[in-house]
């Protein structure tokens, strides 16, 4: 039997279509639990492809209480590997970027390859074998430029998001893109509810009067058809520029091409593009926004001029630390084809806004007097099919551990 008697009654005792139970909100039994049951068994949004753009590259990071580092070797192939030195343990690069011609263990300098073989061990006996000492690789799959990772050896099925979300994707070549700006902000919320935040729009119209200029933030679900026929409009304007638009949707992921408002081309504050070298021509860049998200924690938004993606990382039972990353074209030149400040200013206001938001919702949540809400179905679809997601995926992870 597993140690998680506790978080099996919680999930039982959730009402479908509801918020859920206190605990799974704000428990360290809750959190120990979702560190090893969701973060350690599903796909990771880790990086784009252009953060590792020569042999040598790498990104160090967290998923779930575990650090990894993913590179790309001197063949050019993007890998993943536990970042626990096989000697005792220490974390071998530590947190960020770096470009190292080999991977050396600051404790004790054992050194390995860009493959992970170990290649120096100083001091040890006769008989140690550096072969049975490599670092330990992780699940890595790389779709249209975004590197996904997975610490489980069966993670899910990974192959139908690929086949959906490329086509989606590719016109934005977004290999050959450029990190302009990262900020990390500190939510003080569990990281259900900063996702819970992440996948509804049912509070943008009041809370976010800047996002609403550019982003349709009435619409539904899936971006369906409204009563004036624009997206049917877009539609047919994009399968003419021979633009894919979706949806394609599968039990982890969804992504879409979906309209901006009226007279809108990018999601920035006045509407208008933000960078002069666009990463995609077509239709001079009036091609709405490719929005694709993934369980547990991202979301992403490609427009013509920019890539915008979100990832949370949890940090304690009420703590999750936010990423937030801003790509261009490769060739784009600061304070020549963009200016930072513009380019970020959307996204940077809407995330603290949301900052407030989600840490108001947590300190309401751990009140005596908090019980579980009905969500709208029409305006939290997506965060009751998060939730639902996150109670099977629990579920299914007590059973493997029973």
């Amino acid at each position: 039997m597993s140690d998680f008697s506790r978080v099996r009654k919680l999930l039982h005792a959730r009402r479908p279509g509801h918020a859920l139970p206190q605990a799974l909100y704000s428990a360290e039994e809750a959190f120990a639990f979702d560190m090893r049951a969701i973060f350690g068994r599903s796909w990771v949004l880790a990086a784009l492809e252009s953060e590792l753009p020569r042999p040598g590259a790498a990104l160090a990071l967290t998923v779930g209480t575990s650090p990894i580092v993913v590179l790309r070797d001197r063949a050019g192939v993007i890998r993943g590997f536990h970042n626990s030195c096989r000697h005792r343990g220490a974390m071998v690069c530590p947190p960020g970027r770096s470009q190292r011609p080999v991977l050396v263990c600051p404790y004790h300098q054992w050194s390995y390859d860009l493959t992970g073989r170990l290649v120096s061990a100083r001091r040890m006996q006769e008989d140690f074998d550096p072969s049975a000492h490599a670092l330990l690789p992780i699940q890595v799959r790389n779709v249209a430029g975004c590197i996904y990772v997975s610490l489980s050896d069966d993670p899910p099925p990974f192959d139908a998001f690929c086949e959906g979300l490329a086509p989606l994707l590719a016109p934005h070549d977004l290999a050959h893109a450029k990190l302009a700006h990262e900020a990390v902000f500190v939510e003080r919320a569990n990281w259900k509810l900063v996702m819970e935040n992440a996948r509804e729009c049912y509070h943008c119209a009041v809370r976010h009067p800047d996002l609403s200029v550019a982003f349709p933030v009435e619409v539904r679900a899936h971006f369906e058809g409204d009563e004036e026929g624009r997206v049917e409009r877009f539609n047919a304007r994009m399968a003419r520029a021979g633009l894919p638009v979706g949806p394609t949707l599968g039990d982890w992921w969804g992504a879409i091409r979906f309209p901006l408002n009226e007279g809108v081309v990018s999601l920035t504050m006045d509407g208008k593009h933000a960078v002069r070298r666009l990463m995609i021509e077509q239709e001079a860049g009036d091609v709405g926004s490719v929005r694709w998200a993934g369980e547990p924690n991202s979301f992403c938004h490609a427009v013509a001029d920019h890539v915008f993606v979100f990832t949370a990382e949890p940090t304690g039972p009420q703590e999750t630390l936010v990423t937030a990353k801003w790509f261009v074209h490769q060739d784009a030149v600061e304070g020549v084809d963009y200016h930072l400040d513009n380019l970020v200013a959307l996204w940077m206001t809407t995330n603290r806004q949301d900052i407030e938001l989600v840490e108001n919702n947590q300190r309401g949540v751990n009140s005596v007097g908090y019980v579980p809400g009905p969500y709208s179905e029409e305006a939290e679809a997506l965060v009751g099919r998060f939730t639902d997601w996150y109670c099977a995926q629990a579920e299914r992870a007590l059973e493997l551990m029973d």
